[in-house]
């Protein structure tokens, strides 16, 4: 059964335009006003959706048209305009940008376009850079521009001018400037916006920049207007339940500020498989819980390394978990303290945990990034990389991922223990999920 709710994407030319508070404002904006919000991210991307999820009081999903499928995708908003006043779905990098990008997710899904445009350093170039980023594509849906990072309400005035005066766009069609103000400014780092639940000011963040945004026309649509953007959803294809594979089994997750990059989906499908979970944070030096198998999602263990590099417990418990022959699975950051020395970008080398050989060097700039597979003998598991070390180790990979486009990751291996840079999307491919925390005679 088809469901209809109002739904926008929020996007921009480029990444850095600010569509990640603008999402997260408008989310935060009519979750104030009593309305129920859901929010998702499109592409990989584990930072921006705790300022969604944060917005909305809801978890915040990703679709993607390659990584989650549209299959996936197609389940969760539908699942969301079941139980939504609104569906705010935050773009990736610039419109275009990607295979897929957001703007096919756009027409995929007939989201309206809301564009976000840096206004900082121009004036009638922005009438001009609307009318691109809505007529490049034929039959992309609309819903309007915002000018953002504005000087001045005469500078203001200038963009409506320049969006109205040319041949681009009907007047209807800005909706609003949102002034530059470092009260509501989401602090980043190098992998991306710090995430959301270490700053104490966040909601107070999100307020601002909400407070900023009632005072445009975008800010000021009630339930009325936003009947406009009303979005139908088809009823995703039935899909056979996961099987137990996992029931009866505990796995541990680490999760702190150092191993916070988790979807939540992944947490969802080792619940569908029969897992119960339990959480432990390695920055506390906290043992593993009683549990069959460890999973060590990605995070910033370089933020952390003297306090990982001083833990004892947490890493001889890690030790004997893997002495007597229980699955890890540790991703990216959740692989680094794992080798014997993690060099920052000081030149400074620590001893780390020493189950894997080798070190591992932050570098200045990003090493990798893109859409990767992993194919195992129970399923082929999406995911994605995004990494700024570099691995140097005597082990041989045990298998190497598949890029959608560029060089494949390693995957190593000792014992149960497995590690990569590879970040997978857990709903991808249960079976190929609970193959990485079974026994390899259980698997």
């Amino acid at each position: 059964m088809t469901q209809a709710c109002p739904a926008v994407l929020v996007a921009a030319p480029a990444s850095g335009q600010g569509k990640t508070t603008v999402a997260a404002a408008l989310a935060r904006l009519h979750a104030r006003a009593g309305r129920r919000v859901r929010a998702f991210k499109c592409g990989p991307d584990f930072l921006d959706p705790h300022w969604l999820a944060l917005a909305t009081g809801r978890p915040a999903h990703n679709v993607d048209l390659w990584m989650t499928g549209e299959d996936d995708a197609r389940a969760r908003l539908h699942e969301a305009a079941c139980e939504s006043d609104l569906i705010v779905v935050e773009g990736v990098m610039g419109l275009f940008d990607g295979e897929p990008s957001a703007a096919d997710l756009a027409q995929r899904f007939g989201l309206p376009v809301l564009a976000v445009i840096d206004a900082s350093a121009m004036a009638g170039t922005f009438g001009a850079l609307a009318f691109g980023l809505q007529h490049f594509r034929p039959g992309l849906p609309w819903a309007g521009v915002l000018a953002n990072r504005v000087a001045s309400e005469r500078h203001a005035q200038m963009l409506e001018e320049a969006l109205a005066g040319g041949s681009s766009c009907d007047a209807g069609d800005f909706l609003g400037a949102v002034m530059r103000d470092a009260a509501f400014t989401l602090p980043e780092r190098h992998l991306g916006l710090t995430v959301a639940a270490e700053l104490p000011d966040a909601m107070a963040r999100l307020d601002a920049a909400a407070d900023a945004l009632a005072a445009t026309p975008l800010g000021q649509m009630d339930s009325a207007a936003l009947a406009r953007w009303a979005v139908t959803f088809d009823a995703p294809v039935p899909r056979a339940p996961s099987l137990a594979l996992l029931a009866g089994k505990t796995v541990a997750v680490a999760r702190d500020t150092a191993f916070c990059f988790i979807y939540p989906a992944n947490l969802e499908v080792l619940q569908s498989l029969g897992a119960e979970l339990a959480f432990f944070s390695p920055l506390a030096d906290e043992p593993l819980p009683l549990c069959d198998a460890v999973w060590l999602p990605g995070g910033y263990p370089e933020l952390h390394v003297n306090t990982l590099a001083a833990g004892r417990t947490c890493r001889a418990s890690l030790a004997a978990h893997v002495q007597a022959g229980r699955p890890v699975w540790a991703e990216c950051g959740g692989m680094m303290p794992l080798f014997d020395q993690l060099t920052t970008l000081d030149g400074q080398a620590h001893t780390m945990w020493g189950l894997l050989p080798g070190n591992v060097a932050m570098q200045q700039r990003l090493v990798a990034l893109g859409p990767q597979q992993l194919v195992l003998p129970s399923g082929t598991l999406r995911g994605h990389t995004f990494h700024h070390s570099r691995c140097d180790t005597p082990l041989q990979p045990a298998r190497t991922t598949e890029p959608a486009r560029g060089t494949g990751e390693a995957v190593y291996q000792t014992g149960s223990l497995q590690a990569s840079y590879f970040h997978a999307w857990f709903p991808s491919s249960p079976p190929a999920v609970a193959s990485l925390f079974l026994t390899r005679e259980a698997a």
